[in-house]
């Protein structure tokens, strides 16, 4: 189907759609509601059965229901005080369908059996409305019952049940600490979240699964009022599939960088960032200014993360490809003619990305996808050239595949599932090489930590990207703070430029706690893994510089 075809009856779909709209659920609760558990997995079969049933009564060849429970707890803070704390619950049911081929969907917060099988009643009316004006039949990849299943996060401490005093003492620590050592201001936040979904299909699968993320962040800010500046330093912590445990700041988790930096791997030292955060803010004060120019580049995994998820994450996704995801952030420059020739060089010979659902501790990580489909892993770029992409049950076909990638996400139980990024991470090095190691054989070059200000275009092609901090480097030392960089490329240019990778030994996580697509918007969390790896002769721009 061409995009102006989709776009054409997305259009007239709404149309005939034949109820009112979903109201969209987030109601504020006490902590102690929380902690307070709902259905178990016995009663949610029950309610998922009525689901599937009167859908099938009413001619649904396909039906899923997603029971969700949606927990949010957030803390923010600024200075010495603490700003608000949030607790939120989202509660209720999705039911989607197939009926004369095409899709449908509908969605309630009321949990009573003949709510829920009304909705399905309603989810097969709006499909049989749809399908007036379907071109051609929805087409799914086959996907073999599962039966009853159960995942969890494997957590060691679960963050609802961490007292909100706790929470609020370590963040005044983290402000303390930061203003001790130069900060003139300081925000800093804690989000935690907790999915409780249980998914039935007319494919014979009942899956419960229990998801947490976590995410603690800062920003710190230096003032030179004689001067009339200020710089800032975000955390260089990363959102995580984890529970408080990310918080214990554990030493095996710190890999020591060039010139005394530290780093986090599973677990984060809040405290003793935010204070290292401080002294590099008031550093970037009186930091030298970049003079533009070609560049070797040396980019830590908190940095680079957020290039692999603009320029290769949302490039490769199937529906941004095919031009159905265009007016969130534009389509992709990575089309099917380049994928059929089976030589498009997308990088340089040593770049290898993968996409999973499987990586322990990551955002993106599951057992099951919102279509029942298990997690597992795939190649994207293979030695450079584009492989493949990410797909969902009623896309693979396009591919000529037969076995859904599990890309399938909704954010909500009011919220229809539809293609969402998996986790997106570049291979490491299987030779032995460190980030001291790789800055030894840099001439000119500069050290990039943290995520920065970026923009990319409407074909995740020509980009741009700022970091939280940088270094000189000049014959293979680092020679002090630099300030004022991005850097500048496309994205085929840039991934052929990639020179060296480290080993697994310097592989981490990058995540992205807040990822928007669709209309109307959902959010996702996804991870980014990589090792610090360097690109050869890229072009850097100052961005204080005056006309």
């Amino acid at each position: 189907m061409r995009r102006r075809d989709f776009i054409q009856l997305s259009g007239l779909g709404m149309s005939a759609l034949l109820g009112g709209s979903v109201p969209v659920l987030g109601n504020t609760v006490s902590v102690h509601q929380l902690l307070e558990p709902r259905a178990d997995a016995a009663l949610k079969k029950k309610l998922a059965d009525v689901a599937l049933n009167a859908a099938k009564s009413k001619g649904a060849t396909y039906a899923d229901v997603r029971i969700g429970r949606y927990l949010q707890q957030f803390v923010f803070t600024r200075e010495m005080k603490v700003q608000n704390i949030t607790n939120a619950e989202s509660y209720g049911v999705g039911i989607r369908v197939i009926a004369n081929g095409t899709w449908g969907f509908s969605a309630t917060s009321d949990v009573r059996p003949e709510a829920i099988a009304k909705c399905a009643e309603t989810a097969v009316a709006i499909a049989k409305a749809n399908s007036r004006i379907q071109k051609e039949p929805v087409d799914l990849a086959p996907q073999k019952g599962v039966g009853e299943v159960a995942w969890k996060t494997p957590l060691k401490k679960n963050a609802f049940e961490v007292p909100v005093q706790e929470k609020i003492d370590l963040l005044m620590k983290v402000n303390g600490e930061a203003m001790k050592n130069g900060a003139g201001f300081v925000t800093s936040n804690l989000f935690f979240i907790n999915e409780q979904k249980y998914f039935a299909s007319t494919d014979g699968s009942y899956i419960d699964q229990d998801i947490h993320r976590i995410w603690p962040t800062f920003t710190v800010t230096a003032v030179d009022r004689q001067a009339g500046k200020f710089k800032t330093r975000d955390a260089l912590s990363s959102p995580m599939g984890m529970g408080y445990e990310y918080l214990d700041g554990l030493a095996g988790d710190k890999i020591p960088g060039p010139n005394g930096l530290i780093s986090y791997r599973n677990s984060y030292d809040m405290v003793e960032d935010a204070t290292v955060a401080a002294k590099q803010a008031k550093e970037k004060l009186s930091a030298k200014s970049i003079q533009p120019g070609k560049y070797d580049l040396v980019l830590d995994p908190n940095h680079l993360g957020l290039t692999i998820h603009e320029s290769v994450g949302h490039a490769t996704e199937l529906d941004r490809v095919l031009g159905y995801e265009a007016n969130y952030a534009g389509t992709s420059f990575a089309t099917l003619d380049k994928w059929k020739s089976k030589n498009f060089n997308y990088g340089s010979k040593l770049v290898n990305i993968v996409a999973d659902k499987t990586q322990p501790l990551t955002l993106g990580t599951v057992a099951y996808d919102d279509e029942g489909v298990p997690g597992k892993e795939w190649d994207l770029i293979k030695d450079g050239i584009l492989v493949n992409y990410q797909a969902t049950r009623d896309q693979v076909k396009i591919l000529g595949g037969t076995e859904s990638n599990g890309c399938s996400y909704a954010d909500n139980w009011d919220s229809i599932q539809f293609q969402r990024m998996p986790n997106v991470s570049l291979k490491p090095s299987p030779e032995k090489r460190s980030v001291s190691d790789m800055i030894k054989g840099v001439d000119k070059g500069i050290y990039i930590l943290g995520r920065g200000s970026y923009s990319i275009d409407q074909q995740r092609y020509n980009f741009q990207f700022g970091g939280q901090v940088y270094y000189e480097i000049k014959n293979g030392q680092i020679v002090g703070m630099l300030d004022d960089v991005a850097y500048q490329s496309n994205t085929q240019e840039f991934w052929n430029s990639c020179a060296q990778l480290c080993d697994k030994d310097d592989y981490r996580t990058f995540g992205s706690f807040f990822d928007g697509k669709g209309q109307p918007s959902q959010v996702s969390a996804v991870s980014h893994g990589c090792p610090t790896t360097r690109f050869n002769g890229v072009n850097v721009i100052n961005t204080g510089r005056k006309i």
